[in-house]
């Protein structure tokens, strides 16, 4: 496999999964109109340009909050990555998909502070719980947002036990 600056890719990095939670729809509906609104005050106030000015500067930074608001969740064959924090998957014990009332209690009533905890409720309601088995890391688990747990899941037990026969080797009789 080549990379598009011509050099070898390594196969440990293919990714088996990816997705990207991003801001929904109605988040930048909500912010245009807050921009406008913004906008408008300020236009009465001190004229028409000062207004387009200031809508057209709040839209813009809100909308690169919103932008970089956005989360990928990607495991390779060496490792899961959810934003910008990465577990090696020799550390990924049981992975398991929850559903929207599962998910709820997991991130409030059955919740351990000491959890990783990747939350993007306004995207999906539904997430995935990612068991933590290295001894020296202080979160037992991940609980992550994702609007296809089952995938995640599945992708993370077909990784984690295609390294662990790549470490044991081949097989022998």
């Amino acid at each position: 496999m080549q990379t598009p600056s011509g050099a070898a890719a390594d196969p440990a990095e293919a990714l088996l999964y990816r997705e990207v939670l991003r801001s929904p729809w109605w988040l930048w509906l909500l912010v245009a109109f807050l921009a406008g609104s913004l906008g408008v005050a300020y236009g009465y106030a001190l004229g028409d340009s000062a207004g387009w000015a200031v809508g057209l500067f709040s839209f813009a930074v809100a909308g690169i909050g919103l932008w970089r608001w956005a989360t990928p969740i990607e495991v390779s064959r060496s490792e899961l990555r959810v934003g910008p924090a990465r577990l090696p998957l020799v550390y990924v014990g049981d992975c398991q998909a929850l559903s929207v009332e599962q998910s709820r209690r997991a991130r409030t009533v059955d919740a351990d502070a000491r959890a990783y905890l990747v939350l993007r409720t306004l995207v999906t309601a539904r997430s995935a719980r990612i068991d933590v088995i290295d001894p020296v890391d202080p979160h037992p688990y991940w609980l992550v947002s994702t609007r296809r747990p089952q995938d995640l899941v599945s992708s993370l037990n077909e990784a984690t036990q295609a390294g662990t026969a790549a470490r044991n080797g081949p097989a022998t009789r």
